[in-house]
């Protein structure tokens, strides 16, 4: 586990490493005489909105234990995210919960309102979990910067970010950190402690799947089939997938020919509703396996798990440590996780994963500085309400670490583009978006444009997807792909989530569906799902098949297998597939394996008529 926190200084940035007793507690503030009903006080951010919930359902009983035993008052919790009601999220506003649990997106539609920022005037700690998921991409630029209006609103306050797996810790604190008014790195201090987590790790192949792919056949029920006994041996299993056509695949097979369901599928496009079903089913007790893809890859409460499953490879060393440390959570447990890879070069990548997995060698993160698409949905917001001051607006923007190295000149360009310079264009987009007073030096926002800022998903793109609705009910169970509905026609079944559907009818932005009948069903497909392996993953890979060769060409191929069992978790089958693999390799090409250094490549000939030769 990591964890900054970082308070306002006067003498720079210093880092230092000390235990986690050095740390205050944001609840201390509470205990010591500083509690007032009615103010936030605790701001907890976390970038999965499905994390609310299970937040404040752990938080509500120890803090009523501690109100009982200790004295502490009645501390309230509550949350605000995309999926709070109209009426829960004024009844916050009217009554501020003393901890506020939410999102980044919804922590910046509050910053653009009256009524929001007057109820986050008061914070004094703000929780940012899993700020991993958030450092390299627009979602953290635009949550960084939020902070610091946080910060002019509410002045200094304490900031605790956690991850379980972030590297380099220096550089994510500093991002976290920012500046204060007076221009000066805040304070930082690291708590990193040096027990690490015990995992167990294994990849395997049936034999029984390796028969069938040389006879030419699908391997995906003899996997099953191992699948099927995994979920015997354990209480509760969470099997790990790629992208959400697999995941309902891997479902559909798990439960083929059996009396009841044995594993739920979990993923984005179910409704929440449906998810939270599976998660809490599984906690009770009530179910045994999920499929899920990275959507449970965060820590979502599903209670004990005794494996983890990843089916193919991960795109990251980072992700397969997030996945397989959910497994054995409790403190002093070993984390199980087995990997099934389902094709040549899957074995590959198992095995450079399995060695970065031993050494904890995860991916280092840049954190992504100065977007000006996000600068522009920034300014809006800030502007939304009140006239500012140009120049408070950059030296508010200019505190954020991503925008620190912010040119004048960038910023003024911006500004223009907003206020309609370009306007007189044909591009929609480019009318103007906020009023420039220039005699005063202020900005303000436009109606309409706040009102589609509002609208808006901030940095999450609008997938277009339609909405899966039940014929009867009109319920949401989910969300398919508009390419797949497109290709659709009345009457179609497919699988999703579990269960058979028959579509009824199709509308402009809805798929009308009844229950069907269990058959020869296959599951929906949703366009960009590939993934893009990391380049430190990608180096891995290319490091072990340097060494590889070394072996292969001193033909120690047996060598090889031996030390993929003994030191890797290779069973004996899968040793002997990525052995064959390599060797294949060899012979095909007639030359070493590729690595970074040697590159290897086909050329193929074509003729006039399309010939091959």
């Amino acid at each position: 586990p990591f964890a900054t926190h970082a308070y306002p200084s006067s003498i720079g940035n210093s880092t230092s490493r000390s235990s986690p007793a050095t740390v205050p507690s944001p609840l201390s503030q509470f205990a010591s005489g500083a509690f007032e009903p009615g103010r936030t006080r605790v701001l907890y951010i976390s970038p999965l909105k499905a994390l609310n919930n299970d937040i404040q359902r752990n938080l509500n009983e120890p803090l009523e234990q501690m109100r009982k035993e200790y004295g502490y008052p009645g501390i309230t919790v509550r949350t605000r995210s995309g999926d709070t009601s109209p009426g829960d999220r004024q009844k916050l506003l009217r009554q501020p919960p003393d901890i506020l649990i939410t999102t980044p997106e919804s922590l910046g539609l509050m910053l653009s309102t009256v009524k929001g920022r007057m109820a986050l005037s008061h914070v004094a700690s703000v929780i940012v979990d899993e700020v991993h998921a958030v450092v390299d991409n627009r979602r953290g630029v635009a949550l960084m910067t939020n902070l610091e209006r946080l910060a002019d609103l509410a002045g200094e306050f304490q900031r605790i970010a956690l991850s379980a797996t972030v590297n380099p810790l220096d550089a994510v604190a500093s991002y976290l950190a920012g500046r204060d008014r007076s221009g000066t790195r805040r304070q930082v201090t690291i708590v990193n402690p040096p027990a690490q987590k015990h995992l167990s790790f294994r990849v395997r192949f049936p034999t029984d799947a390796r028969d069938a792919a040389e006879q030419g056949k699908k391997i995906w029920d003899p996997l099953a089939d191992d699948f099927r006994d995994i979920i015997e041996k354990n209480q509760s299993t969470l099997f790990f997938t790629n992208s959400r056509r697999l995941a309902e695949k891997v479902t559909l097979k798990i439960n083929q020919d059996q009396i009841g369901p044995l594993a739920y599928a979990h993923h984005g496009s179910l409704a929440r509703e449906v998810r939270h079903e599976v998660e809490q089913r599984l906690k009770a007790g009530e179910l045994k396996a999920i499929v899920a893809t990275s959507s449970l890859e965060m820590g979502i409460d599903v209670g004990h798990l005794d494996e983890v499953v990843m089916v193919q490879s991960p795109p990251s060393v980072a992700a397969a440590l997030q996945r397989i440390g959910r497994a054995g959570h409790r403190v002093g447990e070993t984390s199980s996780g087995t990997l099934y890879p389902t094709h040549a070069f899957d074995f590959l990548e198992a095995a450079a994963l399995s060695r970065a997995i031993d050494e904890r060698d995860i991916e280092p993160i840049k954190p992504l500085r100065g977007p000006l698409d996000v600068m522009a949905q920034l300014i809006i917001s800030i502007c939304a309400t009140d006239p500012w001051p140009v120049e408070r607006v950059f030296e508010l923007l200019t505190r954020a670490a991503p925008y620190q190295d912010l040119s004048r000149s960038q910023f003024d360009l911006v500004i223009e583009m907003l206020a309609g310079r370009y306007s007189g264009s044909r591009i929609r987009e480019l009318k103007a978006r906020l009023s420039f007073d220039r005699i005063h030096g202020t900005i303000q926002a436009n109606k309409g444009v706040v009102l589609a800022y509002y609208n808006s998903g901030g940095t999450i793109p609008d997938r277009g997807y339609f909405q899966m609705r039940h014929v009867d009910t009109g319920g949401i169970l989910g969300e398919l792909d508009e390419e797949f509905v497109w290709e659709a026609t009345i009457g179609d079944t497919f699988t999703f989530g579990t269960q058979h559907w028959q579509i009824h009818r199709i509308t402009h932005n809805d798929v009308i569906v009844r229950a069907a009948r269990p058959g020869s069903s296959t599951p929906p497909f949703w366009r960009s799902e590939a993934f893009n392996r990391s380049f430190h993953f990608s180096a891995r890979i290319a490091q072990y098949l340097h060494l590889s060769e070394e072996e292969l060409s001193e033909h120690r191929a047996e060598e090889m297998r031996r030390r993929l069992e003994d030191e890797a978790g290779f069973d004996a089958c899968a040793a002997g597939e990525l052995a064959e693999y390599l060797s294949r390799q060899r012979a095909h090409t007639g030359v070493a394996l590729p690595h970074r250094h040697h590159v290897v490549l086909e050329l193929v000939r074509t003729g006039p008529a399309g010939y091959r030769g």
